[in-house]
């Protein structure tokens, strides 16, 4: 994989307009793509919260967009695919949260020692005693079982993050999402749980994992969508104050920490402490949507099977002011990955020869609320599940340098990585293996609600190898500019050159698998394979017609 040089790199900020006045006219293909990002990451936009008016615009020019492309509504409603929700804030001076010992509470300072999530919990007081539990992860059929044999009714877990290295990343990834920790710890009897940082793992200064938290939460009007919902108290611990939950315990936080980043197995101990918290929240009822359209496929069988490039709309809103900043701007996060999304609608619908399937164009809300519009949107589709072959998802793609390789989540799950690998060679681009599995990318954005449902998915990044100049580049951004006002329009590394060529590349992809005579499938040896839903003999008579 190609290092990013001296010149490389000038030539980045170049791209980026800090130098705007020496830098070379920008081709249609690449203007095109910045244009979008520029709309939708823009002030008056104020970072596309979800259910939020700059949302809501920012929903309605997708929707002009897609029609001019000759995008098709699929649903009554037209565009929109509306959900009822519900905000939840955690009134923080209602709220507090203490350690008790030997019947002496420990009182902690939330925004310095914790944060307490407003996803979890109800208004009322919990106090529990505390167990350390390793991961907290349960994957029996792997060997790894944190929770065998202890007794948790009742009690408040702690774990670390992470997971053992033998697991591999996307299954990893998998039992350690929310949905799936929620059903071990509810069927345990677990009323709350206490997540202790790595330092090595860290994406997120303190800081701002504190100003994020003071923005309300979003869960679903309907109770049963609510999978990631069911616990009392959910805790997440400053890196710094760590210690302070293992005081008197067997293990301290750095042993414990030294422990996992050595791969070494954890004990799990209960500790010598209780947790007292007390929960106030304000819930309020809230609207969003996402926007749905199709381009139908000319195959008279074919076109009832659907390919979907997924990406989603909105960001975190106006927050925590940054420099004198509030607005959260969102530009890499996501109006990239929607801009993009657009463009392969213009490239094929200026292409010369039509698609066989239908092709869907998802642009959802609430991702960064927990998925909640793929999940609302997979859950509730316009047409039956079982039509849908595959799941393209943009998130983030990180256009920071030339696109020469490309990692692609999922890619040794399915048969997706058959035309993958000949789409990259056609075009010159390495296929590289994920970089960082215990990052979890694999769950957490909207490829996950499709693949939940049985749907074969792949999610993209631009490429770079462990060690890397890329690399460090990619964490610049992230501890600089992740989920920070600084995600905006000026003065980022972005390469539009690069951009455009992913944008050809995806668009490939799509050609690729909505002209092949048989469908995607999940390969024999993949976890994921469970999820898959047998489609019908009669689905393809049966789906409705965009």
């Amino acid at each position: 994989m190609k290092r990013v040089s001296s010149a490389a790199t000038l030539a980045l900020f170049v791209s980026s307009g800090v130098f705007a006045a020496e830098a070379p006219a920008s081709k249609p293909a690449e203007d095109r793509w910045w244009k979008h990002v520029e709309v939708l990451a823009s002030d008056a936009m104020e970072g596309r919260d979800t259910g939020s008016k700059g949302y809501a615009t920012a929903a309605g020019y997708v929707s002009k967009e897609l029609a001019a492309l000759g995008v098709k509504p699929m649903l009554k409603t037209g565009f929109l695919q509306p959900m009822a929700l519900q905000s939840r804030r955690l009134i923080e001076a209602k709220s507090s949260i203490a350690l008790v010992k030997d019947g002496k509470a420990l009182p902690l300072v939330q925004g310095e020692d914790v944060v307490l999530s407003s996803r979890q919990g109800d208004n009322g007081t919990v106090e529990a005693p505390l167990v350390f539990v390793g991961y907290g992860l349960s994957i029996p059929e792997l060997g790894h079982d944190d929770y065998a044999g202890l007794d948790l009714k009742g009690k408040v877990v702690v774990l670390l993050q992470g997971g053992p290295g033998n697991i591999p990343g996307p299954v990893k990834s998998h039992f350690s999402s929310w949905e799936e920790r929620l059903k071990v710890l509810k069927a345990a009897g677990v009323v709350g749980v206490v997540y202790l940082q790595n330092p090595k793992l860290l994406e997120l200064p303190w800081e701002r994992m504190v100003g994020a938290n003071k923005n309300p939460t979003v869960v679903f009007a309907d109770p049963s969508l609510n999978e990631s919902r069911g616990l009392k108290v959910a805790v997440v611990a400053n890196e710094a104050q760590s210690q302070k939950w293992l005081e008197g315990a067997p293990h301290t936080y750095e042993e414990l920490v030294a422990l996992a980043n050595a791969d070494k197995p954890l004990p799990k101990f209960d500790l010598p402490l209780r947790m007292k918290a007390k929960l106030a929240f304000d819930v309020k009822p809230l609207k969003s949507m996402n926007v749905v359209g199709v381009m139908p496929g000319t195959d008279p069988v074919l076109s009832k099977e659907y390919v979907v490039l997924s990406a989603h709309l909105d960001h975190v809103g106006v927050g925590e002011p940054v420099k004198g900043d509030r607005i959260y701007n969102g530009a890499m996060d996501n109006a990239s990955g929607v801009a993009a999304v657009l463009e392969v609608a213009r490239q094929l619908h200026e292409q010369k020869d039509k698609l066989k399937r239908s092709v869907v164009f998802a642009l959802v809300t609430g991702e960064e609320k927990g998925l909640l519009g793929s999940k609302y949107f997979a859950s509730r589709p316009p047409v039956p599940i079982t039509s849908i072959v595959a799941d393209f998802n943009l998130d983030m793609f990180m256009p920071h340098w030339p696109f020469t390789s490309v990692v692609a989540h999922g890619k040794d799950e399915s048969s997706l990585a058959v035309p993958l690998a000949e789409v990259a060679a056609k075009l010159d681009v390495q296929v590289l293996p994920d970089p960082e599995p215990d990052r979890n990318l694999f769950v957490r954005s909207d490829q996950y609600s499709f693949i939940r449902e049985g749907v074969p998915a792949l999610f993209f990044k631009f490429g770079y190898t462990p060690d890397s100049e890329e690399q460090k580049v990619f964490k610049q951004w992230l501890t600089e500019r992740y989920h920070a006002p600084s995600d905006d329009l000026s003065q980022q590394p972005v390469d539009h050159e690069g951009a455009a060529r992913f944008i050809t590349f995806l668009t490939a992809l799509t050609n690729a698998v909505a002209d092949a005579p048989g469908r995607p499938y999940w390969n024999d040896d993949s976890f994921f394979r469970r999820f898959a839903k047998p489609a019908p003999k009669s689905d393809q008579e049966t789906a409705p017609a965009p």
